[in-house]
């Protein structure tokens, strides 16, 4: 069986040793603050420029699991998320770590996130080929208004209002038009400038937005002390009994993380949020939510960590990004001259079976490596930001001017790294713009090939079923926060004026 020889090639010595490193890496950045998975694998794609393919898929995977697993630590210890994803985290683990419990905290999110990667892991195995197949039937004008739901669909569930979420996408799209006009060839948005006739490249963009964004926003914090807990042992390993009784939790969240991850561009800290949510309101004792919860440690680790294999569906199967990792991991195979999507099994089989074995053993890594070495890890939380910086700030740089040995790169970081800063300043996400910088070539390719099979006639995008269903769909999920405003609104107003009466 293929996904068996793939995991046999993981365990010869060069690809099982980017699988400890990634691991190890992916945990040790998430448990330290203001340092996030994307960041670690932006600076890393320079590292994998003359690397073997498949060696630098396990070695951006095992990073994905591991970030989004350590974030936990610092959620639990610190009441700071290492990683977006463990925000509901901090809501039950610290109070429960400040009770005496810091090591039964970490023991039920450690497990719970692990019990999360293998149900996600199956749903992977399962689900990823049929869609690939289906999607092989798909056409330009499908592809498009897919595009173009996941995009709306980005916009509509990030931080923020949708108005800012759509505006976040759109810039995104734009930064990424600059370069040669793939119809014409003719350059465009160059402003003469003959740096930008090749476009603005993934990786500086991805680095400045992430990376230097991230740097920024940290060193205008860098004052600030979290207050600590002391961290013991005690309890982190569960027993067989402990597991059970927590086995309808583990397995609800980790299902509703694996279908909220396939969702494209929604990504783990909903996928925690819905789990964490669907946890109280079915919970005999909801009271104790907030309070050092034990439901809710399980709840928002197992749907985390469900998120990722559940994000890597739709990136196999179709190209499109589940989450902003996964599209800086679609950058990380482009730049492998792998083109992700449906034809991805018959052209990479190898690269596609190696990033689901990959996904499983980083996974079992993970498990081991938190629970064997956690009070190490959680040392890691206090190391002073003002020596972190500066070193992640040469990383940026150096693996900017890397890609071409230009310093034009670096400034596009830089910029970017302005930029990145100033939208979540303003509360626009970043989720948005990057997806749509990484989709809008794609959409935009998609589209020209169809009116270029129909002599520019748009109508299939209304008169096919798939793409009419899309466009329906991308439609409502714009209206649909307008709708519920207004609702909200007008019911507030008939409360208010339903207070007066009764007052007069």
């Amino acid at each position: 069986m293929p996904f068996f020889e793939a995991a046999g090639s993981i365990f010869q010595p060069w690809p099982f040793l980017f699988l400890v490193i990634g691991t190890a890496m992916g945990i040790f950045v998430g448990a330290i603050p203001g340092l996030t998975g994307a960041m670690l694998i932006a600076l890393t794609l320079p590292l994998t420029f003359y690397m073997q393919p498949f060696d630098a898929v396990v070695l951006l995977v095992a990073m994905y699991v591991g970030a989004i697993s350590g974030g936990l630590i610092t959620a639990t210890l610190l009441r700071m998320p290492g990683t977006p994803a463990a925000v509901m985290t901090t809501f039950d683990g610290y109070p429960m770590a400040r009770s005496g419990r810091p090591g039964r905290a970490l023991g039920l999110g450690i497990t719970a996130s692990f019990v999360g990667g293998l149900i996600s892991f199956v749903a992977l195995i399962l689900l990823t080929k049929p869609l690939s197949i289906l999607a092989t039937r798909f056409g330009p004008f499908e592809y498009f208004t897919l595009i173009m739901m996941a995009m709306v669909l980005i916009a509509s569930v990030s931080e923020g209002t949708i108005v800012k979420g759509l505006i976040a996408g759109l810039l995104g799209m734009l930064v990424s038009m600059p370069g040669v006009d793939p119809a014409s060839g003719m350059p465009r948005l160059t402003f003469d400038w003959y740096m930008l006739n090749g476009g603005l490249q993934l990786l500086p963009v991805l680095i400045g937005t992430f990376a230097v964004s991230q740097i920024i926003a940290d060193a205008l914090q860098m004052r600030l002390r979290p207050q600590r807990v002391e961290m013991s042992r005690k309890g982190i390993v569960m027993r067989p009994r402990e597991i059970m009784r927590h086995s309808v939790n583990m397995v609800r969240s980790s299902v509703i993380g694996t279908w909220i991850g396939i969702l494209p561009g929604i990504g783990a800290s909903i996928g925690s949020i819905v789990a964490y949510t669907t946890a109280k309101n079915v919970s005999k004792e909801p009271e104790k939510f907030g309070t050092g919860s034990e439901e809710g440690i399980v709840a928002s680790e197992a749907a985390n960590n469900a998120t990722v294999g559940g994000a890597l569906i739709p990136l196999i199967a179709m190209g499109i990004p589940g989450s902003v990792i996964d599209a800086i991991l679609i950058g990380a195979l482009m730049i492998h001259s792998i083109q992700p999507g449906p034809t991805l099994f018959l052209t990479n089989a190898d690269i596609v079976w190696g990033m689901m074995a990959a996904y499983l053993l980083a996974n079992i890594l993970m498990f081991a490596m938190m629970t064997g070495s956690v009070g190490f890890i959680a040392r890691l939380m206090y190391i002073p930001r003002t020596y972190v910086l500066p070193v992640v700030m040469v990383f940026c740089v150096v693996g900017s001017f890397a890609l071409n040995n230009t310093m034009f790169d670096v400034w596009v970081m830089l910029g970017f790294g302005v930029i990145g800063f100033l939208l979540e300043r303003g509360k626009f996400p970043l989720g948005p713009f990057v997806i749509g910088f990484v989709l809008a070539p794609l959409a935009e390719e998609k589209l020209r090939s169809g009116l270029m099979m129909t002599a520019g006639d748009p109508s299939p995008i209304v008169t096919r079923p798939l793409p009419l269903i899309f466009t329906l769909i991308a439609i409502g999920l714009l209206v649909w926060p307008f709708w519920r405003d207004r609702r909200a609104r007008k019911a507030a107003k008939a409360m208010a004026e339903k207070v007066d009466t009764s007052i007069e």
